[in-house]
């Protein structure tokens, strides 16, 4: 009898195998079948599950070194307010803008993601140009966050050697050889096997989560002033306006540290080709990435907003690092040191999330010939089947911008501001044609939001047509501003862009086909692609449907 119950047990046992091997192999043909809806054949593995996805999505995120690295704008531009109002203002926006691209990760899960979208969406004469726009708009937003995070990484273990070391004096090259070195780092974890990357960042999302929660429950425990908060009516209500220009204008420019902050929320819909069920796991990967982060960004902004007894001193303070000079101001040394080493790890764990998001937007870019040898960069690696020479350009590029330490604290704060506009126009294209000028063309994935996606799409580009202007103004106007004072974000976001647009015309043009669309894109929650329509048939996104 015990004989026959081993063999029914290990009959079962391999029924059950079985039937799992079947359902995997099932997950991964619609996932094939999906992208080859899009116009494009596997070659990345699908080794991110839907946990593993958002743990680099969080890990790009990196709410405690985002605020960190973008405290100074919030609070030189609006005061406390705006960390509070202002983070919760810009949120409300930003989770619409979230909503709608989760729409269109489930409707095309590329990693070219939304320049992809803009081929699709946009009207057949256009479409070529748009899409070649807002590839190089949202590449460039994505390749400044990197060395912006370092940048901010190398400020902050500055402040603490000068804290614990008052003679430490943070000259350029150093703070160009901290931020260098950390650069390289995240470039070296990007090249790594796609399973290795899930690994590691999975242990990275617990540690920025902890991390996260000792700043957020032990800074308030370790105030040391008296009194030790702020007083509500002046965290809510008083705006210490910093700029020339009116009160509510100057709340609207302090939303930039939560829009920088919350900017990586597109990882995913970068990371699908590498994620197993992606029509299903990667918008919710999105819309839950946005919540999650906005949520969590509140609530330290508002523990950031009541510790600060003194906003005048924490800009002007010797430190040099805002967050670091706030944490300062209100606890001891010890504590301060101990919250900065914890914001830093997580920065650069941030760091590598966006290096990795950034190699696979380069990669799908060269893939249909959008960036300077395209043929080079879009190489996959044979041995790691991730795209290293994708990693290695932006490696170039990315030092190319942190040698703008060297100009001036202006020059290299600039990288923030353009690389938000950069971002938001590239996010919000998409959606402005699905909303306005797809028709028949929009054809939405298995999750979407039915009769809502048009008003939140909606709302989103309203969110956005609001924020981009206001992300290019300088603090100052009329006879104050100057060159040293100036916001460079529009010639940092509106020059090379202009230089793509110069190049499409004189060279792209001919030589640039655009996404590599189907004749009829599909969206495999629909129906299966034509076996009818071959390769010849493949749009240059300017054929009518």
């Amino acid at each position: 009898m015990d004989g026959q119950a081993a063999d029914v047990d290990e009959k079962a046992w391999k029924d059950e195998k079985t039937g799992a091997d079947a359902t995997v192999d099932a997950t991964e043909a619609l996932d094939e079948a999906a992208l080859e809806a899009c116009g494009y054949k596997q070659e990345l593995k699908r080794e991110l599950s839907l946990v593993s996805s958002f743990s680099v999505a969080l890990s790009v995120l990196g709410i405690l070194p985002g605020i960190a690295t973008t405290l100074p704008i919030s609070l030189g531009y609006a005061g406390t307010v705006g960390l509070t109002w202002g983070w919760l203002l810009a949120w409300t926006g930003i989770q619409c803008v979230a909503l709608s691209m989760a729409e269109l990760a489930s409707s095309m899960p590329t990693s070219g993601g939304l320049y992809y979208a803009v081929g699709v969406l946009a009207p057949p004469k256009t479409s070529r140009f748009l899409a070649y726009l807002t590839g190089w708009s949202n590449w460039l937003g994505l390749s400044t966050a990197s060395p912006a995070v370092n940048y901010g990484n190398a400020a902050m273990i500055s402040a603490l050697i000068k804290l614990n070391n008052p003679s430490f004096e943070p000259t350029n090259a150093k703070i160009f050889g901290i931020t260098l070195s950390l650069t390289f780092l995240c470039f070296i974890c990007a090249t790594l096997p796609t399973r290795w990357v899930a690994r590691v960042n999975n242990a990275m999302t617990w540690f920025q989560g902890i991390g996260y929660l000792i700043v957020v429950i032990g800074l308030p425990a370790a105030v040391i002033n008296r009194p030790r908060f702020r007083p509500s009516k002046e965290v809510w209500g008083t705006i210490e306006n910093g700029t020339e220009w009116p009160d509510g204008i100057a709340v609207i420019m302090a939303f930039l540290t939560a829009i920088w902050t919350m900017a990586g929320y597109d990882a995913p819909f970068h990371m699908s080709e590498e994620c197993s069920n992606s029509q299903i796991a990667t918008p919710r990967v999105i819309v839950a990435t946005a919540a999650t982060g906005g949520l969590f960004g509140w609530f330290l902004t508002l523990i950031l907003a009541y510790i600060i007894l003194d906003v005048g001193a924490v800009l002007g303070s010797p430190l040099g690092q805002p967050f670091i000079s706030a944490m300062a101001q209100a606890t001891s040394p010890a504590v301060t040191t101990a919250f900065g080493i914890i914001t830093i790890i997580c920065g650069v764990i941030s760091s590598q999330g966006v290096a990795l998001a950034c190699s696979r937007l380069a990669y799908a870019y060269a893939r249909d010939g959008v960036l300077p040898f395209s043929g080079l960069i879009s190489h996959v690696n044979t041995r790691t089947a991730t795209p290293v020479n994708a990693c290695i350009w932006n490696f170039l590029v990315a030092t190319v911008y942190i040698c703008l330490i060297f100009a001036g604290p202006v020059a290299i704060g600039a990288i923030f501001s353009f690389g938000a506009v950069a971002a938001y126009f590239a996010f919000v294209m998409p959606i402005f044609l699905r909303c306005f000028l797809a028709g028949d063309r929009w054809r939405p994935g298995p999750w979407n939001l039915g009769r809502w996606g048009k008003p939140v799409g909606i709302y989103a580009c309203a969110f956005v047509s609001l924020i981009l202007p206001m992300l290019c103004f300088p603090a100052v106007r009329g006879a104050h501003l100057t060159a040293q004072n100036m916001n460079w974000a529009v010639l940092g976001w509106g020059g090379p862009l202009f230089l793509a647009t110069v190049s499409y015309a004189l060279v792209s043009r001919k030589s640039y086909t655009g996404p590599k669309l189907r004749f009829e894109h599909l969206s495999a929650s629909h129906s299966k692609a034509q076996p009818g329509v071959d390769e010849e048939k493949r749009s240059t996104g300017s054929e009518e449907k």
